[in-house]
């Protein structure tokens, strides 16, 4: 329902009120003014869901035109439909700190707090696309954050394990992700530098955050013929974001894609 019509429906279920103002709720029994009040919140959330989804669409009508001006860099003026229509189901909003909803669909990174971020829509896109998942991949995340990432994943494989060294962002994207019914993900606390060995191999890799060289753990628990991509490069500098494949016989291939920057990955390897 448009949110023209939504606010007028919203008008509809308003009580009544007499002529100073005052509601006749009083006389018509605290059931018929419960009865309005649910009715008014329900429309109040009914709006801000449209209108969030109107956001959404305009976001990914964003990214789209993005894409087209990279294509020298990314070999492809388009994303996989799959990838689109997962960026279009996950509700970035959920993501991100209350204080921060107003800016959910803005194209750019966002603070999610303990000096981190929520990655840019366009970005998580373009290595989501460039990981080339399938359906029954099992896909490893270094730097979970809000969990938003995870999400746009899990919408598009069959299991997620991602990691995060900072506690309290774990636990509430945990929570974040069940709530939402992201039951193929697996939150754990800890170094990811160093992968999740138990789960291994992957068959995709994905690093949120930046570091000077691509971690060896991370490359010994890639399954052969899968991929890896992360920022690459120097801490609070531009980074190139890195494309890598492994070979059958365990060798691997790189590519850089284009400049991007993140925040530095943290652990006991530095």
């Amino acid at each position: 329902m448009p949110i023209a019509s939504l606010s007028a429906a919203c008008r509809v279920a308003r009580p009544e009120t007499g002529r100073a103002g005052r509601s006749f709720s009083r006389s018509a029994g605290p059931a018929r003014a419960l009865n309005a009040a649910l009715a008014l919140l329900t429309c109040g959330l009914a709006i801000a869901a449209e209108d969030f989804a109107q956001q959404r669409r305009a976001l990914l009508d964003e990214i789209e035109a993005d894409v087209r001006g990279a294509s020298q860099y990314l070999g492809s003026d388009e994303f996989n439909a799959s990838v689109m229509a997962a960026m279009g189901r996950v509700e970035r909003h959920r993501f991100v700190p209350e204080d921060r909803r107003e800016s959910a669909y803005e194209n750019r990174p966002l603070p999610i707090g303990y000096g981190q971020t929520i990655s840019q829509p366009y970005i998580v896109a373009i290595m989501t696309d460039l990981l080339d998942l399938k359906p029954q991949d099992r896909v490893f995340e270094l730097g979970t954050g809000s969990g938003y990432q995870a999400a746009v994943l899990a919408e598009l494989v069959a299991e997620v394990y991602t990691m995060e060294i900072i506690e309290p962002l774990a636990t509430s994207a945990r929570r974040r992700l069940a709530d939402l019914g992201y039951h193929n993900v697996e939150v754990r606390v800890g170094d990811a530098y160093f992968g999740w060995p138990k789960q291994a191999p992957f068959d995709a890799i994905i690093v949120t955050a930046g570091a000077d060289h691509i971690p060896p753990p991370l490359v010994a628990q890639l399954a052969p013929g899968g991929r890896l991509i992360m920022p690459v490069g120097g801490r609070f500098a531009v980074q190139q974001l890195v494309l890598v494949r492994k070979l059958a016989d365990g060798g691997i291939q790189t590519r850089q894609i284009m400049p991007v920057m993140f925040v530095p990955m943290t652990g006991k390897h530095d």
